[in-house]
């Protein structure tokens, strides 16, 4: 046993020197390999296509709001992001206080314009922004016109729940009544709605107000108990979940482009980015306002308030038919229910948000539309 003893240190110390050459042996060959893979990944880094999160969207709008800029110390954070985007997307636009909340309305044209007044009320989880090429072009027809971000979405006041707003639609009516009578919207006038959850409270508050009402023009929304419930939602009423999916800056723009057959530009999509990337606000006021309210019972309300008796008002409903979310079929249902007074005009090409989308085609329909009625009603009068 103590020869044993005695000769075992040599073979040992062969065995740690074997074994250390083979450690630098190893570390060598992952150095250079680690080496190989750094130049790789410098030489990627050069390629103008790298885009460091690809993985997580193929969206191009969407891909701009989080791919690395090739310098970013100039905007490579979220406060940077906001500094080049924060003044974008106001156009025609001021703030306006009504009470205790201050909404940011859009005005073109002027209380004198020849033709009158027209109100246009955007969807969630979108804007006002949606609507100004058709108010620049519809001012120059001769209509006064006003498009208010709801409170809660764009650029309006985002109260937290429980402190003096609610986001139901009793208070969604009440502050827009409100609004209009600080604009001094004089009754009655031509209302345009399109879009989910908000656009269908503007056509709730149309069946309690129809006095105020001369025309309505309708662009996709939910107008029949048939009418699809987009995942969004259900995403935002599951609990926990909702909460992540309402802080998703990019969810305004990944909407709109999910429901329409076109890509946003990249100017477009960081308007209807930056209310949700500038705070926490707009996604938790959607949150609200998404649990808040029932689809069904909304949408059987609309469809029951437009039939014959209860609604004679002039309608049109502009209808893009590469919607994604709402079929074609909901608005010739709804048309069906009321062929006397609700007209219904195919936009071709667009989608969810025709004015968006292809707001030429919008306003083509609209003036010739409200040309009909108004000399069907009037007669041949001579403006000038």
């Amino acid at each position: 046993m103590a020869t044993s003893l005695l000769l075992s240190p040599q073979p040992l110390a062969f065995s740690k020197i074997s074994v250390a050459n083979q450690s630098v042996a190893i570390s060598s060959q992952r150095a250079t390999r680690f080496v190989a893979k750094a130049m790789n990944n410098e030489e990627k880094k050069d390629d103008k296509g790298f885009t460091p999160f690809g993985f997580v969207t193929d969206n191009p709008s969407s891909r701009s709001a989080i791919q690395l800029p090739e310098s970013p110390a100039e905007d490579g954070n979220v406060g940077q992001m906001l500094y080049r985007i924060e003044d974008k997307g106001k156009e025609y636009g001021s703030y306006v206080k009504s009470g205790k909340l201050r909404w940011f309305v859009r005005e073109t044209g002027s209380p004198e314009s020849r033709r009158g007044t027209v109100v246009f009320l955007h969807g969630a989880p979108t804007q006002s922004y949606s609507y100004r090429v058709v108010m620049s072009q519809m001012s120059d027809a001769g209509f006064h016109c006003f498009a208010p971000d709801w409170i809660g979405f764009g650029f309006s006041d985002k109260p937290q729940p429980g402190y003096g707003f609610d986001y139901t639609e009793k208070e969604f009516h009440e502050e827009l009544d409100k609004l209009l009578d600080v604009l001094e919207v004089k009754s009655p006038f031509f209302l345009v709605v399109q879009g989910f959850l908000v656009g269908s409270y503007g056509l709730t508050w149309a069946l309690k107000n129809p006095d105020k009402i001369s025309k309505l023009a309708i662009l996709n929304t939910p107008l029949t108990v048939s009418s699809p419930i987009p995942g969004l939602f259900q995403k935002l009423r599951i609990p926990l979940f909702g909460e992540f999916t309402s802080q998703n800056a990019v969810m305004a723009e990944r909407f709109i482009e999910a429901g329409s057959p076109y890509v946003l530009k990249v100017e477009k999509a960081d308007v209807y980015r930056l209310p949700y990337l500038a705070s926490s606000g707009p996604g938790f006021a959607l949150l609200e306002a998404a649990r808040k309210i029932n689809f069904r019972d909304i949408s059987s309300q609309i469809a029951d308030g437009f039939t014959p008796g209860r609604w004679d008002k002039p309608v049109l409903i502009a209808w893009g038919i590469a919607d994604k979310y709402l079929p074609q079929s909901i608005a010739e249902e709804f048309q069906k229910q009321n062929p006397n007074s609700v007209k219904l005009k195919l936009i071709e090409g667009a989608g969810h948000m025709p004015q968006e989308d292809w707001p030429e085609k919008f306003i083509s329909n609209f003036l010739s539309y409200s040309s009909k009625v108004f000399y069907r009603i009037y007669g041949n009068v001579n403006f000038r």
